[in-house]
């Protein structure tokens, strides 16, 4: 009896060791895999993705493994196996391949916070993805921006400066995001943040503080209080849904209410693919806003011949109107070139997340290697926008750098809204939300930073414990 059970734990110990081999040590078929390393079973190198930097550049986990194996390796991360690629060609080739060799893909924690169990209709191409963003651009895009959005802006820019003038101090990110939140879900669901007892984005904030732990939805841990705080929102915006919907509705007047009316022609449409599209896009407007702006009023804090540059542009502005108390044109936003400027270095800089995830659907050969079917590839803007071949001082804040340089390597290596077909339908939106912020601020208000936290990566973007600031009105 003793030789037996010997005999089964040497036959399991063989084929676990077997079994753990293979997964640190996978093979390809039709070619050869990037260089690179595994690390461990089951969690892969998941590990030190997640130690926190404490500086700007690129997060470490993929910086010493680009200087390592060169701009194309292979790793595991909870689990799954994964090609990083900073090459630009690659990126560039990988991005216009979607719906054919690659789709759109979120690691474990994230595709649980964005869908529902079973349901990736919201990432694939096609009708839905179309509709989503032809609808997006109805509310959010160039035109509404003209005809409508650039004043409400601008008053509510107003309204919440002279809010934060009556405090102590405030922290940036945390009321900047309640405010693009509360503008962006009154577009969307026609949320009115004065009237609901409920503080949707203080929700969202809970919901990042969960966003980059392990997928485990069990009580006391971080992901638990993420995905009990989406439940609360998209319970929310379904009530609201279904409000709508038993209501009388005379006008089209946001993005739910098109919705709902699009349900009758458009088939794929249902109250649960609704819900979960105003989630992302709520979310989406929240988190890299907020984070934008937060470190460009840090930066320009730390660069007072960059703020003097910004304040004499939006000066100007205001001694060529003709009556100056009017809003903003979209003749002065087209006009506000060196604010344009601080806006595209603070988002090269912030890189906010490391790169845009899709998956392989087949077999991919570039540059020699092989990237497998069902394998996960990051697309690492993140070390395209920080490389000092393409920026000279690459983590200097030089907004002046934007007026000479080439138009291609732009083009090649800096995608903050994404890519390809992806490109984020809101890009627009921010340019113009955070120009119009910073008109206010500069024309209207002295400001200062008075605390800072460690600002680094981790490896989204972060902030420690905050940037406040305090404000006051100029005489």
């Amino acid at each position: 009896m003793l030789s037996v059970v010997v005999f089964v734990i040497a036959v399991l110990t063989i084929l676990t060791t077997q079994w753990l081999w293979r997964r640190m040590h996978p093979r390809c078929e039709n070619g050869v895999l990037p260089p690179g390393s595994m690390g461990l079973p089951l969690i892969g190198e998941t590990l030190q993705l997640l130690i926190p930097s404490r500086s700007l550049d690129l997060h470490p986990f993929i910086k010493k493994r680009l200087s390592k194996f060169g701009p194309i390796f292979r790793t595991s991360l909870a689990g799954r196996p994964i090609v990083v690629s900073a090459d630009p060609k690659v990126n560039h080739f990988i991005l216009s391949q979607e719906g054919k060799l690659v789709e759109l893909w979120y690691l474990d924690t994230f595709s649980k916070l964005f869908n529902q169990e079973g349901d990736s209709r919201t990432t694939a191409v096609g009708d839905i993805h179309k509709y989503i963003r032809s609808r997006t651009l109805n509310y959010l895009g160039v035109e509404a921006l003209k005809e409508k959005l650039l004043p409400q802006l601008e008053e509510m820019a107003c309204r919440t400066l002279d809010s934060w003038s009556n405090q102590e101090s405030v922290e940036v990110k945390r009321a900047f995001g309640a405010m693009v939140f509360n503008f962006t879900a009154k577009v969307f669901l026609g949320y009115d943040s004065d009237k609901s007892s409920d503080d949707l984005s203080e929700k969202f904030n809970k919901i990042l503080e969960g966003l980059m732990s392990l997928p485990l939805n069990i009580p006391r841990t971080a992901f638990h209080d993420c995905m009990k705080s989406k439940k609360k929102i998209t319970g929310f915006i379904k009530s609201k849904l279904n409000e709508k919907r038993a209501g009388l509705r005379t006008s089209k007047e946001d993005f739910l209410d098109q919705a709902i009316d699009d349900m009758a022609t458009e088939k794929f449409l249902g109250e649960d693919l609704i819900v979960q599209v105003m989630f992302g896009l709520l979310f989406a407007s929240f988190e890299s806003n907020s984070s934008t702006l937060t470190l460009a009023l840090l930066k320009l804090s730390q660069h007072p011949s960059a703020l003097e540059m910004l304040t004499s542009e939006h000066e100007t502005i205001l001694r060529n109107r003709k009556r100056v108390k009017s809003s903003p044109t979209w003749d002065e936003y087209k006009s506000m070139t060196f604010t344009l400027q601080v806006i595209h270095e603070t988002l090269r800089l912030a890189n906010v997340s490391p790169g845009l995830l899709r998956k392989a659907l087949k077999d991919i050969q570039v540059n020699g290697y092989t990237i497998p079917a069902g394998w996960t590839i990051l697309v690492a803007a993140s070390a395209q926008q920080l490389n000092p071949s393409v920026f000279d001082d690459a983590l200097e804040f030089n907004p002046s750098r934007w007026k000479d340089i080439d138009k291609a390597a732009i083009e090649q290596n800096f995608m903050p809204f994404g890519a390809g077909m992806r490109q984020c339908a809101g890009a627009d939106y921010s340019k113009v939300l955070l120009s119009t912020f910073l008109h206010v601020l500069v024309t209207k208000y002295r400001w200062s930073v008075v605390k800072t936290g460690n600002i680094g990566r981790n490896p989204l973007l972060s902030f420690g414990d905050g940037v406040y600031i305090k404000i006051a009105k100029k005489e």
